[in-house]
């Protein structure tokens, strides 16, 4: 029996296979040669990184780099097909813009493409060098010993945003064909083709977390009025990311979890623990278990109308309550929150009994199923949301997702909500109301708040200069008393020395003046 501490190491560390193919969005096709040139083109998998131009297509020449391309200084003066000499004697670079194909291995996907992205290859085709195991053409052709049960997925290793180019991972008895063609010497022309979402007048998006997720929880307690809002012109489906335990060794042979507290259904559905102490706190069975009950309640509460308000509720009065090593796995403090949700405790009870339960070493139908979507979609990092199955890039955040639903439509067809509230000023009172408020261009203010503020700066300015005015006009007074002070006493015309009020009693600016 493998420690505590191995289990939890192989749990974290285990890989996820893809079982279904995931390339209708996509299309590879080999143009030059001919005889390569097949109607239905060639089968292949999608990175879930780089930036894919979607509803484009990148047509190119195609070179061998003959290299596992880990090293970050790429020699694009070999490979193949092989090219004519310059003048310093070395063969000439691979010509730009090209296609650069690298075999599978060294190091991971991510490092291979950011490598031949800085090279300046407009896309990359990875190799695959080992048969799958299901291809038995393959695996006899090759004679290999070896084989890999599952296809692989080019997964981000969590380091892909800075890559913008998109790559292909081609099936090694496809690649061989291939790099034989260009390794004699032939060109090759290869065209990957991406189709663009077919948008329509609903969205469909997905979330796929789990409950201990620290990422997403901002996000799932704020989306709520934003699903309300968009009502029945966006379809959402959580998921629950689950661990497959028997492809991690966690099932024991007599019935013994191998991974201690990680699974539940003895080793069959696993999740991490959230803080890293198998000993006390919260377990990976009680996050699996709590991904059961969110399942369950979507189910019930959610499925039909893809709105799912008492989804949202529950979930988010179960971070506000639950949410905490004291409370995460007490039941009593899950129906509490059943009830501030208006769900039905036994409902949710009997759903997760009869979908195989936890406790028993049988399968339970619904995390099977999340199992076998994840695969299928090849969902890897955690959280990940798709709109119209695409993938969204960067963070999480409730305005990010709701620009993304807001853009799957087709033209014309999108909801009032969007068009009211897409770069409004104040986001979430355009959604609790239907209209903005705040402005339009993202912290941007009204023209009506726009106007008052210039009124009153206005008003301001006007008081301020008048203000202005009367004060020197006073003290222009002042200054003109000042000097007629000091010519003081005057003589007047008669011979008589006045004073002051009788000099003014006779005009003396006049008398001044001449």
């Amino acid at each position: 029996m493998i420690s505590r501490t191995a289990a939890l190491v192989l749990l974290l560390g285990a890989s996820v296979s893809a079982d279904s193919a995931d390339s209708i969005s996509s299309r590879l096709q080999v143009h030059v040669p001919q005889t390569l040139f097949r109607p239905e083109g060639y089968d292949h998998r999608e990175a879930l990184f780089g930036v894919p131009p979607y509803g484009g297509s990148i047509a190119q020449s195609v070179y061998y780099a003959a290299s596992d391309l880990c090293d970050p200084t790429v020699n694009t003066r070999g490979g193949y097909p092989i090219r004519a000499k310059d003048s310093s004697g070395k063969m000439e670079p691979w010509p730009t813009p090209y296609i650069l194909m690298v075999d599978r291995g060294g190091c991971s996907f991510v490092q291979k493409v950011r490598n031949a992205q800085r090279s300046g290859a407009a896309g990359v085709i990875i190799a695959d060098n080992t048969c799958l195991c299901s291809d038995k053409d393959c695996v006899s052709a090759n004679g290999q010993d070896v084989c890999q049960p599952a296809e692989p997925i080019m997964a981000d290793d969590g380091s892909g945003g800075d890559i913008s180019i998109p790559s292909f991972l081609m099936f090694k008895v496809d690649a061989d064909q291939i790099k034989a063609e260009l390794q004699a010497n032939h060109m090759v022309q290869i065209e990957m083709q991406w189709a663009l979402p077919k948008p329509d007048d609903r969205v469909e998006y997905d979330l796929w977390t789990t409950p201990s997720d620290p990422v997403s929880k901002d996000f799932q307690k704020k989306f709520k009025p934003v699903a309300q809002a968009l009502k029945d012109r966006a379809y959402f489906t959580p998921h629950m990311y689950i661990y497959d335990g028997i492809k991690s060794n966690c099932q024991g042979f007599d019935g013994e979890n191998m991974c201690f507290n990680l699974c539940t259904n003895n080793g069959r559905y696993c999740a991490t623990d959230p803080d890293n102490d198998l000993d006390h706190g919260i377990s990976g069975q009680d996050v699996v278990k709590e991904s059961l009950r969110r399942i369950c309640i979507w189910k019930h509460y959610g499925e039909q109308d893809g709105i799912g308000t008492e989804w949202w509720d529950y979930v988010g009065d179960f971070m506000q309550r639950c949410d905490n090593p004291d409370y995460f796995a007490n039941d009593d403090c899950a129906k509490d929150c059943y009830k501030h949700a208006k769900i039905n405790a036994d409902i949710i009870d009997r759903c997760m009994r009869d979908s195989g339960g936890l406790e028993k070493d049988t399968p339970n139908t619904f995390l099977d199923l999340e199992m076998q979507a994840q695969v299928a979609r090849g969902v890897v990092i955690l959280p990940t949301a798709f709109v119209n199955t695409v993938a969204l890039r960067g963070g999480l955040s409730v305005d990010t997702v709701f620009n993304a639903i807001c853009n799957g439509y087709l033209d014309g067809t999108e909801p009032k909500i969007c068009t009211q509230c897409t770069g409004c000023g104040d986001f979430d009172g355009c959604i609790a109301t239907g209209k903005c408020h705040g402005g339009k261009g993202g912290g941007g203010v009204s023209v009506h708040t726009f106007m008052s503020s210039i009124l009153v700066i206005v008003i301001a300015f006007g008081a301020a200069a008048f203000y202005h005015y009367r004060k020197t006009r006073e003290e222009m007074r002042e200054q003109v008393r000042g000097i007629l002070a000091e010519y003081m006493p005057l003589e007047g015309d008669d011979g008589h020395i006045g004073s002051p009020m009788d000099f003014a009693r006779r005009g003396g600016s006049e008398h001044l003046m001449s």
